[in-house]
């Protein structure tokens, strides 16, 4: 189990900024055993920000990168992440799709929904497709992520 602090804040037409801090790894994991985090963004700026701040918070962490659900989808062939951030807005198809096909062949991976858009049937549609839980960029307090990140990593 991890636990942390992660801060989510958009601005529209000026990106996404994504802070990770204080990770603690009570579960132990070895240095064999690195976690594996699959992004999955299409927004250049708002990728590289998230990897770089889990990056130098988490260097036990691996972190993949995909661009669209064609990508993401050969990146968990090649190496199963534990956990998967996925945009609802890709360029070759909606994340709430690549999630329901994601959660179908690979059950046991958390994906977590992260968007500017805060429409109640975005969330209902991601619970649905098989969503972990869906967090709206800018508006989740630090509690709240807190026991995201307990409960899901």
């Amino acid at each position: 189990m991890f636990s942390g602090r992660l801060d989510v804040g958009s601005t529209n037409g000026k990106g996404t900024a994504l802070r990770v801090f204080e990770l603690l790894n009570p579960r132990g994991l070895g240095r064999s055993e690195m976690f594996k985090i699959l992004l999955v963004e299409d927004n250049k700026n708002c990728r590289e920000a998230f990897k770089e701040h889990l990056s130098l918070h988490f260097p036990q962490v691996v972190i993949e990168e995909a661009v669209d659900g064609r990508q993401a989808m050969e990146k968990l062939k090649d190496s199963q992440a534990g956990l998967i951030f996925m945009d609802i807005n890709l360029p070759d198809e909606s994340g709430l799709q690549l999630t329901r096909k994601i959660k179908a062949q690979y059950p046991d991976i958390n994906v977590i929904i992260l968007t500017s858009y805060d429409l109640p049937e975005y969330r209902d549609a991601a619970i649905r497709f098989g969503a972990t839980d869906f967090l709206v960029k800018g508006s989740s307090d630090d509690a709240r992520v807190l026991s995201f990140i307990k409960s899901h990593l």
